[in-house]
C-alpha cells in the first residue's frame, strides 16, 4: 500500500510540473538551445571558397560531404525519387548571378540532418561584408500532402520548369526528409514584383517531413512559407527577414512551437510585414471549400521587434484573414503596433471570431491589442477576446521580460525565470 501511494504521490508531482513546464510563455528549454549552431552576424563569417559545383539535376541518391564546399548554381532539382543526403557541417553556398536555388521535387527527398555543434549551412556565395538579402534563391520542397486549390495540384510562381513544378496530393503523412540544425543565410531572390523566392518554401509538405532548428536570416522575402501541407515544426528561427517571418496559406494544417521571430525595422518591407500572415488562399475562386481551410496551432512563440525610438517601421506582430483558424498560446510577443490585425471581412460576428484564440500570452510594448482592419468592429473584438482570454498587456523593459535580449551578444530569449509573469507562476 504504501509503494502505490508512493507511486501515486510521484505521478502527481511529475504531473504537477509538467503542466507548470507547459505554462511558461515564450520559447523554452532547460538551456539555450541557440547556442552553438546560431549565427547572429553572418556578414561576417568566413566560409570556405567551393570546391565543387552544383547544377542541373540529381536524378540519383547523392551525398553532399563536411570537406567540400559546394557551389550552388542555376535551379537544381533533385527528381525520380532520389535522396540528396547532407553531412553535418557541409556548406553550400548559393550562386548569385544564377539565383542558386534548391528544389526537392514531388517524391524526392532531402537528409539534412546537422549537429548542434556542427550545422548545416546555405549561404550567400559573396564575401564577408559584401553579402546581401536576396543573394540567392533559396530552398523550396515541393510534397505530397494536401492542400485547398481546385482539384488538389497546384504550382509555385518561381518559373520552375513546369514538368517538375508540382505539389499536393492526398498523402498528409508524405515525407520529404529532414532539416534539422541547419542555417539559411541571405536566400530570398524576388524574381519580379509578384514573384519573391522565400528562405524555405514548402509546398504540400508532409508530417513525417522532420522540421526543427533552423533558422533563416537575411531572406530577402519570408523566412518560412508553407502552401498547404501538414506539419509539425518547432525550434525555428527567424531573423531580420525583409517580408513575413512565417506565412500560411492554401489550406496548411501546423503546429508551430518553440520558435522566434526577431524582427528589425531596416529590415522590414514597406508592403507590410508580420511575423505571422495567416491566410487559407490567395483567390477565393481557385479554392474548394470543402477542403481543410488554414489551421495554425502555434504554441511557446517569441515574437520581438528589435526597433528603438519608436521610428514606426515596424506594425503589427500577426495578420489573419478570413476563413482561417489560429491559435496563440503560451506565448510573448514584445514591440509591436498592435499586437494582432484582423482582415476586415472577418467582421465582429461570434461565429468567425471564434476561429481564433490568443491565451497566456504576454503583450509587451505593443500599441494596440487585437484589432481589425474595419474599425467598426474593433469594440465587438474587445469584448470576444479580452475576458479570461489570459492575455497579459505589460509595458517591460525586454531585460525584464528575457535572460539575455542583446542580439550582439549570445542572445538568450527564454522567459526570464526573475519575471513571474513570463515563466507562468
Amino acid at each position: 500500500m504504501k509503494t502505490k501511494l508512493q507511486v501515486t504521490i510521484i505521478t502527481l508531482l511529475s504531473t504537477f510540473f509538467l503542466h507548470a513546464q507547459q505554462q511558461v510563455k515564450g520559447i523554452i528549454g532547460t538551456s539555450n538551445w541557440m547556442n552553438n549552431w546560431t549565427n547572429f552576424k553572418p556578414a561576417v563569417n568566413e566560409y570556405n571558397e567551393a570546391t565543387n559545383i552544383i547544377a542541373g539535376t540529381i536524378d540519383k541518391d547523392t551525398r553532399l560531404v563536411k570537406r567540400n564546399t559546394y557551389h550552388l548554381v542555376g535551379v537544381v532539382y533533385v527528381t525520380n525519387n532520389a535522396t540528396l543526403t547532407i553531412e553535418p557541417g557541409t556548406v553550400i553556398r548559393g550562386d548569385d548571378k544564377t539565383c542558386g536555388t534548391l528544389v526537392i521535387t514531388n517524391g524526392a527527398k532531402i537528409m539534412a540532418e546537422g549537429l548542434e555543434t556542427d550545422p548545416i549551412v546555405f549561404t550567400s556565395e559573396n564575401e564577408k561584408n559584401n553579402r546581401k538579402p536576396g543573394d540567392w534563391g533559396g530552398i523550396i520542397i515541393l510534397g505530397k500532402a494536401p492542400i485547398n486549390t481546385l482539384g488538389g495540384i497546384h504550382t509555385l510562381p518561381f518559373d520552375l520548369d513546369p514538368t517538375l513544378n508540382h505539389y499536393g496530393g492526398q498523402d498528409p503523412e508524405d515525407n520529404s526528409g529532414i532539416l534539422k540544425y541547419v542555417r539559411i543565410e541571405y536566400a530570398g531572390r524576388k524574381l519580379s514584383a509578384s514573384k519573391e523566392l522565400n528562405g524555405l518554401s514548402l509546398a504540400g509538405v508532409g508530417r513525417k517531413t522532420v522540421l526543427n532548428n533552423i533558422q533563416i536570416s537575411f531572406s530577402n522575402d519570408d523566412s518560412f512559407e508553407c502552401y498547404g501541407g501538414d506539419l509539425n515544426m518547432s525550434n525555428l528561427i527567424s531573423y531580420r527577414t525583409t517580408d513575413d517571418d512565417f506565412d500560411f496559406t492554401q489550406g496548411a494544417q501546423i503546429n508551430i512551437s518553440n520558435s522566434i521571430a526577431v524582427r528589425h525595422p531596416f529590415s522590414s518591407d514597406i508592403s507590410g510585414s508580420r511575423c505571422f500572415e495567416v491566410d487559407s488562399y490567395d483567390k477565393i475562386q481557385n479554392t474548394d471549400m470543402t477542403k481543410k481551410m488554414t489551421k495554425i496551432d502555434a504554441s511557446n512563440i517569441t515574437l520581438i521587434n528589435l526597433e528603438e525610438n519608436n521610428q514606426g517601421l515596424v506594425r503589427e506582430s500577426i495578420y489573419v484573414r478570413e476563413n482561417t483558424f489560429f491559435n496563440l498560446s503560451n506565448s510573448i510577443v514584445a514591440g509591436f503596433s498592435p499586437f494582432v490585425l484582423l482582415e476586415g471581412n472577418i467582421g465582429s460576428g461570434n461565429e468567425n471570431l471564434s476561429k481564433m484564440s490568443f491565451k497566456n500570452t504576454i503583450v509587451n510594448n505593443c500599441n494596440g491589442g487585437i484589432t481589425s482592419e474595419s474599425s467598426s468592429s474593433d469594440t465587438a473584438i474587445q469584448n470576444f477576446y479580452n475576458p479570461n482570454s489570459g492575455i497579459s498587456y505589460t509595458k517591460m523593459k525586454n531585460s525584464e521580460l528575457f535572460v539575455t535580449p542583446n542580439i550582439k551578444g549570445a542572445p538568450d530569449f527564454r522567459a526570464n525565470s526573475n519575471n513571474t509573469i513570463a515563466i507562468g507562476n
